[in-house]
């Protein structure tokens, strides 16, 4: 008997049922039930400007209307290359709206990854940030199959302008673009036509990091998006106390759900502040009181750092969460000692629609007591996550391997790779490629990625456990651990670390503290001191240009 079928972790959420109903058939109607119950509450927040239910309905409309008045149709595809701004949110429920599909673009995207991403989803209208426009944009999209260019700018629904973020920003037009602002009001006032989505209809497409290849675009459907986002709800308790404050990036999967579709569904206000600046978003904490965030740990890390931090910015929250990263014990022990609160895990990927496991609200994450892990929390409603061998095979409770998960959260696929999806989602179970184990409480715990294992004189090192050993040194801000060539071993231990403000230690001083707590092949043999890890914009650390070092 594996225990995955007995669902153990089932007690750990009280009454809550064990078949967990879908309330909407698709994001949309979920959205409109939203209007429906508070057609004058706040649904955006960005800076002092807000835009009610009600009005984002009215301007998704107008938006949809235009967009089919352009020739946009069902199954069409929006790219959206925003910042978090009220634009990116207009968009979505527009893209829906119109019968189509929004591609959410990381706004890092140089000319070569934004070639790549519009002509992979097959993108025939793209709304981008004038600035971004024009660094990059314009001399992208005429390559292209994009057929109509909406630009806007980050000055739109605000007008208190925060130097630290719009300093020497202007408004700007480019030849060949129409402005968003001016294409809504020619159509305000009108209704599209009633749209036939359903639950299987893909609602966006998210594009993997590509930290192993060529970024794939995952297919989140309609079905995703609103189980998701109820899972947030229930198990999080997002919006349920009041606002929701936009830590993560909306393009990136956790934006998406965790700050978006909840807030839709609620519905509850997102609050929204452009980019993350730890100033800012203090400030924005002390202004707008929200009570609900989950954002990579290495964002709230920043934020503890951030010059006059204090136990008042955060005391309007009820729920806090991370996700995007493994916290260490150490990181949770800092967050608590410093805020008063707990950060609870939450665990997923791009493919999994934001979380397969998550931390029940209110239930502390047990460490592992072997390896020192901390827990990313209990498998989802109506998901059953696995532990498998390399052949597919289960294996017993307290045993590593792959994490696989299947559930209603799990994508239909990669769009326009159909031997990607067979190999990564083999009968409609995920292969994470992250490696795990789950104890006899169904607690699941991350040992690393798959491809991140350094094998060093035939023994298995894995660099998430080298790495809570390194934060736990008062000097430590952040590691990265890497496999490296050496004759001797195959591969040897090296890590990359950045140390706190005004903090200081040498390499040697890090291996020793390493190598008394560590067995012999696992503590780094070599220490580079580096100001900044490399890592993509939602917080994961890329290894792999550290391994190309």
């Amino acid at each position: 008997m594996s225990g995955y079928d007995d669902r153990p972790w089932l007690a750990l959420y009280g009454d809550q049922p064990a078949d967990y109903a879908i309330e909407f058939d698709t994001a949309l109607e979920m959205f409109r039930a939203g209007v429906e119950r508070d057609p004058d509450g706040v649904a955006l927040r960005y800076f002092d400007g807000t835009i009610t239910r009600r009005e984002l309905d009215e301007l998704s409309d107008a938006l949809a209307a235009g967009l089919l008045a352009r020739g946009f149709g069902p199954g069409d595809r929006l790219a959206v290359y925003l910042q978090n701004v009220p634009q990116f949110v207009i968009a979505m429920v527009a893209a829906w709206k119109a019968g189509g599909i929004m591609v959410s673009i990381n706004p890092m995207s140089r000319a070569r990854e934004l070639s790549y991403l519009l002509e992979d989803s097959g993108a025939t209208v793209l709304l981008s940030l004038e600035t971004l426009y024009d660094q990059v944009g314009r001399e992208v999209v005429p390559g292209t199959g994009v057929r109509l260019v909406l630009t806007t700018s980050e000055l739109e629904f605000q007008t208190r302008d925060d130097e630290r973020l719009f300093a020497g920003t202007t408004r700007q037009r480019h030849e060949g673009t129409t402005d968003f602002a001016e294409f809504v009001a020619v159509h305000r006032g009108r209704v599209p036509p009633p749209v036939g989505l359903r639950s299987d209809d893909v609602a966006f497409l998210t594009y993997t990091s590509g930290t192993t290849g060529v970024p794939k675009g995952a297919m989140n459907t309609h079905r995703n998006v609103v189980f998701t986002a109820q899972v947030y709800r229930d198990w999080v308790h997002a919006g349920r106390d009041g606002a929701i404050f936009g830590v993560a990036p909306l393009f990136h999967i956790t934006g998406l759900i965790g700050h978006i579709a909840v807030s839709l569904l609620v519905p509850a206000p997102l609050v929204l502040t452009y980019r993350f600046e730890p100033q800012v978003v203090l400030d924005a904490f002390a202004e707008h009181r929200p009570a609900f965030t989950i954002g990579a740990i290495t964002a709230f890390t920043a934020l503890l750092d951030a010059p006059g931090f204090s136990k008042a910015h955060v005391a309007s929250f009820t729920s806090i969460y991370s996700g995007g990263a493994a916290i260490s014990p150490t990181a949770e022990q800092n967050f608590l000692a410093a805020t008063g609160k707990p950060v609870h895990s939450a665990y997923g990927l791009t493919e999994t629609t934001s979380p397969m496991t998550v931390a029940p609200f209110g239930a502390p994450s047990p460490v592992d007591p072997v390896s020192g892990a901390l827990s990313v929390g209990v498998p989802a409603p109506n998901t059953v996550v696995r532990i498998q061998d390399d052949e597919g095979r289960d294996l017993p409770l307290g045993e590593v391997g792959e994490i696989v998960a299947e559930g209603p959260q799990v994508v239909a696929g990669y769009w326009g790779k159909p031997e990607e999806t067979a190999a990564g989602l083999p009968g409609g179970a995920l292969k994470s490629g992250d490696v795990g184990f789950m104890n006899a409480e169904g607690w699941v715990f991350i040992v690393d990625r798959k491809k991140d294992m350094i094998n060093a004189s035939g023994y298995k090192v894995w660099p998430r456990e080298v790495e809570d050993v390194l934060a736990e040194h008062p000097a430590v801000r952040e590691s990265a651990v890497v496999g490296v060539p050496d004759e001797k071993r195959g591969e040897t231990v090296k890590a990359f670390v950045s140390l706190r403000p005004g903090a200081s230690t040498t390499p040697e001083e890090l291996i020793a503290h390493c190598k008394v707590r560590m067995a012999a092949y696992k503590y780094p043999r070599s220490v580079e001191l580096v100001e900044e890890l490399p890592r993509t914009v939602t917080g994961k650390i890329l290894r792999r240009e550290l391994r190309g070092r």
